[in-house]
């Protein structure tokens, strides 16, 4: 396994600069960092590869779609929004030495049509399916993210979000599950992680209140057993939010301090995954 921590934990905006955090990353051990590319560009790129290559400590990053970038949509022109959006993210990733990009990237975060799920999901996968070629161009997998029903309402469950990845065709194209989610959204997260077997690219972790892992009431120790049963190697992911007052806390509804001090957040959270995730 190897671990990485989302810069989001210390961020008060996404435009902030990510050097400083990833120095910080690198001293708490982590293997890597995940940069959102809300607030990164190609522009930003080869600075930020620079720096990873100094610090010896790997990329991952996640992204997500505006209102008008919908992979879903029967709009044409929206669908095309979206793959321009998401070409731009592949390559950033790419140019930053990342080689995996996940997130809301089936339908724009916060965006809600259940009566046409089923048509929203078949164009979904055929617009992602365009990407296959950039996706191998740059060497770069895409994770789709299985949200919880407060945030979207087209892949709210592993096995929705599967049943994209798959009808894409692509092998550059798989899964992200999240434990913050799958908390909400599954009956049985080990199931569900089992479920999407080879599929899934990308986990992250967090407590049911987006906090420390371990410090609440999710069995982390089941999901692990169940990434092993799948062989999964991947990336562990910590993607905390723990500090209000943040616009980028507002983003993702962080209403009070979660945990006192961000760092200290990371410094336990890595203690824990080593502990845990190590089998």
């Amino acid at each position: 396994m190897k671990f990485g921590v989302h810069a989001g934990l210390w961020q008060r905006a996404w435009s902030d600069d990510p050097a400083p955090i990833m120095s910080r990353v690198k001293a708490l051990g982590y293997h890597g960092v995940e940069l959102s590319l809300l607030g990164v560009g190609f522009a930003d790129a080869g600075k930020l590869r620079t720096l990873s290559d100094n610090l010896d400590l790997a990329l991952t990053c996640s992204t997500g779609l505006g209102v008008g970038e919908d992979p879903g949509s029967s709009d044409p022109e929206r669908r095309s929004a979206a793959i321009k959006t998401l070409t731009g993210a592949v390559k950033t990733a790419g140019a930053m030495g990342a080689r995996n990009l996940s997130g809301v990237v089936a339908s724009p975060w916060g965006y809600f049509d259940p009566a046409r799920k089923a048509e929203r999901a078949k164009y979904a996968s055929e617009t992602l399916a365009q990407l296959d070629g950039v996706l191998r161009g740059e060497g770069v997998v895409l994770g789709i993210e299985a949200l919880n029903r407060f945030e979207s309402d087209l892949t709210n469950t592993a096995a929705e979000t599967t049943a994209i990845a798959k009808a894409t065709g692509s092998q550059n194209i798989g899964v992200l599950l999240d434990t913050f989610h799958m908390n909400v959204e599954e009956k049985s997260p080990p199931d569900a992680i089992n479920e999407t077997g080879k599929a899934l690219v990308h986990f992250h972790i967090s407590e049911n209140d987006r906090g420390v892992p371990g410090s609440g009431q999710y069995d982390f120790g089941a999901a692990a057993q169940a990434l092993s049963r799948i062989g999964y190697d991947g990336w562990v992911v910590a993607e905390m939010f723990v500090m209000a007052g943040n616009p980028a806390s507002a983003d993702v509804n962080i209403w009070r301090n979660i945990e006192a001090d961000p760092t200290e957040a990371a410094r336990t959270t890595l203690s824990f995954m080593q502990r845990t995730f190590s089998l």
